[in-house]
């Protein structure tokens, strides 16, 4: 397959998250093997400095990217163009850039924004899939863009015009999928089914440590999303259970003096791997059907089991009684049977840590990703070629 000049876009978040950080990795990766990398990135801590006008207009189209990019091109000459967030300051006009320059696109889907302005399908806590496949106008209505109704119109408005101009469906050669699961909606959305592929989010770890493993672990944002009441009930049912925190958020008050819970606060990614190779299981108590929880690969990485919401792309990647265990999704108590098992079964989790590494090494390991990668690299290049003789 050669080596390959790949241009990444992305336009980075206001807090850092998990996003950025598969960006970075990702980009890490593809130099380590030796394929040149150009960048274009934007920040969207500067979207305190736009007016609302100035805002929307971006969202729905960006005359600074069609520039910038067409000067990017020029220079870099980038044999594909890998593109991850894009709102709001990039916009999709940037697809359109690299069409008329003739240079496929890859773009990953890390969330459902093409199909939900809040991308979690999730209201008042609970799954919404009512804009999956149509004009996001209940969308608009709800507010479900940040609680605003101008930026959900500006999102839906953004949304609207590119599907009338066929953006999403002609102007990228390929799209990530994170997971079977979520391959299936984007499709069900309107993506065209033979551009979407899967490629799971990865870690590059080296084999975990040997070491004594006590008490559960939770690692990430603590909000209505990622199930921090479901979290905080179950504690309260399971007196015996120890169970530490490593992350912070809107509702990180509600850890506060909950008996058997220590809140380690947000740690860097070194304290958390230390954190998982003495864990018992990490638990991912999330109620929106995420679509690829980078914590669950690095779990595996250390052989940790996962004790997770039993829906979306978690029961997809934990295997209930081979690499962890499920448990109803927003079910305090269906999570404490489940860790009162594990508490009670040390050895039968400990299997579960070693077929969890198993399945790292098999499907979320550097190297299976980058292969790939140039796989899905490859086949963009081909088609975009094939489309112009």
């Amino acid at each position: 397959m050669g080596i390959f000049r790949v241009l990444v876009v992305h336009c980075a978040y206001q807090q850092w998250g998990g996003e950025d950080s598969v960006v970075a990795e990702e980009i890490a990766l593809l130099e380590s093997r030796g394929h040149q990398v150009g960048t274009y990135f934007r920040h969207n801590n500067a979207i305190p400095d736009l007016s609302l006008v100035a805002a929307a207009r971006q969202t729905l189209w960006s005359s600074r990217t069609t520039r910038d990019m067409a000067e990017e091109i020029r220079r870099f000459r980038p044999h594909v163009i890998h593109v991850h967030n894009t709102l709001p300051l990039i916009s999709p006009s940037v697809y359109w850039a690299a069409d008329r320059a003739g240079i496929p696109v890859v773009q990953t889907l890390h969330n459902f924004r093409l199909m939900c302005l809040n991308a979690l399908f999730l209201r008042d806590k609970e799954v919404c899939e009512d804009c999956i496949g149509h004009v996001p106008w209940r969308g608009v209505a709800r507010t479900c863009y940040r609680g605003s109704r101008s930026a959900s119109v500006a999102m839906a408005g953004m949304l609207t015009l590119h599907r009338v101009l066929g953006t999403y469906r002609g102007k990228v050669a390929r799209y990530i999928a994170l997971s079977d699961f979520s391959r299936a909606k984007f499709i069900e959305g309107g993506l065209p089914a033979e551009r979407v592929v899967v490629k799971p989010n990865f870690a590059d770890f080296s084999e975990p440590e040997d070491i004594p493993r006590a008490d559960f672990l939770f690692v990430g944002r603590l909000s209505a999303e990622k199930g921090t009441t479901t979290l905080v009930g179950a504690m309260a049912r399971l007196p015996t259970a120890r169970l530490r925190v490593a992350g912070d958020g809107p509702e990180a008050a509600l850890i506060e003096k909950v008996c058997g819970l220590t809140s380690l606060g947000s740690l860097s990614s070194e304290l958390v791997r230390r954190e998982m190779n003495g864990a018992l299981a990490l638990i991912v108590s999330s109620i929106c059907y995420e679509n690829f929880p980078r914590t669950i690969v690095e779990a595996f990485a250390c052989g940790l089991p996962v004790i997770a919401s039993r829906m979306g792309s978690m029961a997809e990647i934990v295997t209930d009684g081979e690499t962890g265990l499920l448990f109803e999704p927003g079910n305090p108590r269906d999570l404490a049977d489940k860790m009162a098992w594990a508490l009670a079964h040390p050895e039968e989790m400990g299997e579960m840590g070693r077929k969890a590494r198993a399945q790292y090494e098999a499907e979320f390991s550097a190297e299976v990703n980058y292969r790939r990668l140039m796989t899905i690299y490859q086949e963009a290049i081909d088609e975009v070629r094939g489309q112009r003789g």
